[in-house]
């Protein structure tokens, strides 16, 4: 049985810049770690979803609530999952920017993550392009 963990933060001094620091962080510390998932970024808006061994997983998402390009970081779902039910099994960390489809920025503002239901969080993830990892 593994976890399946998302959470809504806001990112702070949002650029390309620290973008690509944290997907290479992530990228590097998830494969070390068995991790996998993705994350949905904008500048208003980071919705990750991370999935894999419980205590790894928390570990994870630990040192993304201290981590200072990270605001207001708040857990949204929580959910054991089988060991072949990952949603991004071939990705350490699969990104995206945010498309029309995910929460509009005053719906950000408002806190719709934060009442968005299991189904609602998850349904972001699912809309997600089937794509290979990039080599």
């Amino acid at each position: 049985m593994l976890l399946q963990l998302t959470y809504a933060s806001r990112p702070f001094g949002y650029d390309s810049a620290m973008l690509t620091g944290i997907l290479f962080d992530a990228r590097r510390c998830n494969a070390r770690d068995g991790i996998t998932g993705a994350l949905i970024c904008r500048n208003d808006l980071f919705l990750q979803l991370l999935e894999g061994p419980e205590a790894a997983v928390e570990a994870t998402f630990a040192r993304i609530a201290a981590d200072d390009r990270h605001i207001e970081v708040r857990r949204l779902t929580r959910r054991g999952i089988a060991d072949d039910a990952r949603m991004f099994a071939a990705w350490a960390m699969r990104d995206d920017p945010a498309a029309s489809w995910v929460w509009s920025r005053a719906e950000v503002d408002a806190g719709v993550p934060d009442r968005a239901g299991e189904e609602e969080v998850l349904g972001m993830f699912r809309r997600l392009p089937v794509m290979d990892p990039k080599p």
